[in-house]
């Protein structure tokens, strides 16, 4: 399995790694700091270089939905199985999609609703609920969002057990996809202390606090179904 450096280091953005396989579509590596495209949050794009030759990552995947691998796609051929690599990531890109993605769990505490699906993109995200009326007072919801980034509440990451998580099925906020468990233990990130404002299984990128995300302004809200509504998401500064 791939050494996920992001998991603990999310602001990495150069590391060296070893070639353990290579094809057409792509690079496996010992150890990566590229997150692979999973739970509604792009796959990182940047740059491997080696001994003779570099190429582009367009992208990062987990290749047949096998979380335990992450397959970089490359622009040109791939260098061979053995070969020292150094990775750089397009950081500017992955710092705007943490904060987005840190956004929408702060969304996720002012919209108290279940949430059927939800996309991280590097200007707007967004996020699904299971919410019978579009809510009265949008200027509102807007204000508590940007309350809560200007309290700059930390944001960190733990882990529990899947026995722990199944006696707190509240902490799963989405209708639709699970949390990963068979492993022994799951990935929650905490928003603020002891007394978290928020606690959810995640395995995605975040910023250090709240603060580091920006204004927020809320976009669309529209209708999906007959109790789902899409809300939209948009940095404003």
């Amino acid at each position: 399995m791939t050494e996920l450096i992001h998991r603990d280091d999310p602001y990495r953005a150069e590391a060296e790694a070893m070639v353990t396989a290579a094809g057409p579509d792509g690079v496996e590596l010992d150890r990566t700091i590229f997150y692979a495209a999973s739970g509604g949050q792009p796959g990182d794009s940047g740059r491997l270089a080696w001994k003779g030759g570099s190429a582009a990552i367009l992208d990062t995947v987990h290749p047949d939905g096998d979380r335990g691998r992450v397959l970089h796609r490359l622009d040109g051929p791939a260098p061979e199985p053995g070969t020292p690599v150094v990775l750089t990531l397009d950081w500017e890109r992955r710092h705007r999609l943490m904060r987005m993605h840190t956004a929408l769990h702060l969304l996720s505490v002012v919209l108290p609703y279940g949430v059927t699906g939800g996309q991280i993109g590097e200007e707007k995200g967004r996020l699904d609920f299971d919410m019978p009326e579009p809510p009265s007072d949008v200027a509102a919801i807007e204000a508590a969002l940007n309350a809560h980034v200007a309290a700059d509440l930390p944001v960190s990451a733990e882990w529990i057990s899947d026995d722990e998580l199944a006696a707190r099925p509240e902490m799963v906020k989405t209708m639709k996809v699970k949390p990963p468990v068979g492993q022994g233990r799951v990935r929650l990130v905490r928003i603020g202390g002891e007394a978290p404002l928020d606690l959810q299984p995640c395995g995605g990128t975040h910023v250090r606090a709240t603060g580091e995300i920006g204004p927020l302004r809320l976009g669309k809200i529209e209708k999906k179904g007959r109790e789902n509504r899409r809300v939209t998401l948009h940095f404003a500064g």
